[in-house]
């Protein structure tokens, strides 16, 4: 497989089913921050953290690429069979969540970013999420997308923020409160 093409040098690309689009189409950028997602769920997956949050975010990471391939698919033209996303994806995530939310102290404030590399990465990660999921609903908007990558997404953002705190606590990091002056 050639890794260069040189039929994206003019500013065009192709979706799955052959559709020509600009590079800064809705939906190349749909997927193109699910991409930029994965790689920070990288990042978070390489750090010090327990093997089961490793295997759930190798789960996720496998989940984006599914959600990219969805999005990189022309709804109206392409015949190629691509991977699907599940309810019960979604339900995995929900799943950890609860069971995170079991041990954590409740939440009674904002949180600020930061406390530690990991848990700072969880942040960032969780805002490209939110963008991820904006786009999404944008191109929705104008085109069929799949409500199922929505959901995933509204609720992975969750889970991230979930994760962040999580790891405060599994690393004895006192989380950053937002305290507003008033």
């Amino acid at each position: 497989m050639k890794i260069y093409t040189k039929t994206g040098d003019k500013g065009q690309t192709s979706l799955i089913g052959g559709t020509r689009v600009p590079k800064h189409h809705l939906r190349i950028e749909s997927y193109g921050t699910v991409d930029e997602l994965n790689s920070y769920i990288g990042l978070i997956r390489d750090q010090q953290i327990s093997d089961h949050q490793q295997s759930v975010l190798k789960e996720i990471q496998d989940r984006l690429f599914t959600i990219g391939s969805i999005l990189a698919s022309d709804p109206e033209k392409s015949k190629m069979k691509v991977p699907d996303l599940y309810s019960k994806d979604i339900e995995l995530l929900e799943k950890e969540i609860d069971q995170m939310n079991e041990v954590l102290p409740e939440l009674r404030h904002f949180i600020l970013p930061g406390g530690s590399t990991v848990v700072s990465y969880c942040h960032v990660a969780r805002c490209v999420c939110r963008r991820a999921e904006r786009i999404c609903v944008h191109l929705s908007e104008e085109s069929q997308v799949d409500e199922t990558v929505m959901i995933y997404l509204n609720r992975l953002s969750d889970y991230l923020f979930v994760l962040a705190r999580m790891l405060c606590f599994d690393f004895k990091i006192e989380e950053n409160k937002w305290i507003p002056r008033v």
